[in-house]
């Protein structure tokens, strides 16, 4: 399976000292987007100091308006309200889904903890309907926790 070949490469853009946070992040971006065929935009966000807020951070994929995101507000900002994994088969179906683009079918966020507080979540979305398994779900937690340590 593709996510045990990328396990390593993820430890490897994490572990490399000549990488910023930035670089880090962004290669793990870009590692996701151009080896899993139904990762089509993937990103970092982060809570934004003291507020209730969601900022994007390092991302991979078609520009976006959505650098802010308020707490509660589409499906991030429900992770970061509700600490839990969010799987979004069909984004249609969600009344609370903001939209960045037409072609986005499906969408997946994983949160990022430090010492039990969530600080950020990965964000994922597909041009592909219900595409997402409990692999992407369980690898994609390995990924957060590995940027989890690399943050502590």
């Amino acid at each position: 399976m593709i996510f045990e070949t990328l396990k390593p490469r993820i430890d490897s853009a994490l572990s490399n000292a000549n990488n910023s946070l930035n670089d880090s992040l962004l290669q793990i971006c870009e590692l996701l987007e151009a080896n899993v065929d139904h990762y089509n935009w993937v990103g970092f966000y982060f809570k934004n100091g003291d507020k209730n807020e969601l900022k994007l951070g390092p991302y991979v994929g078609e520009p976006t308006d959505h650098t802010i995101i308020p707490f509660g507000k589409g499906i991030c900002g429900q992770v970061a309200v509700s600490n839990e994994n969010f799987v979004v088969p069909d984004v249609a179906a969600q009344d609370n889904y903001i939209a960045c683009s037409i072609s986005v079918k499906a969408e997946i966020v994983i949160p990022i903890f430090i010492n039990g507080e969530n600080v950020g979540q990965i964000d994922i979305d597909s041009d592909t309907a219900d595409p997402f398994t409990e692999a992407d779900e369980r690898f994609l937690e390995y990924v957060c926790k590995k940027v989890a340590e690399y943050l502590s």
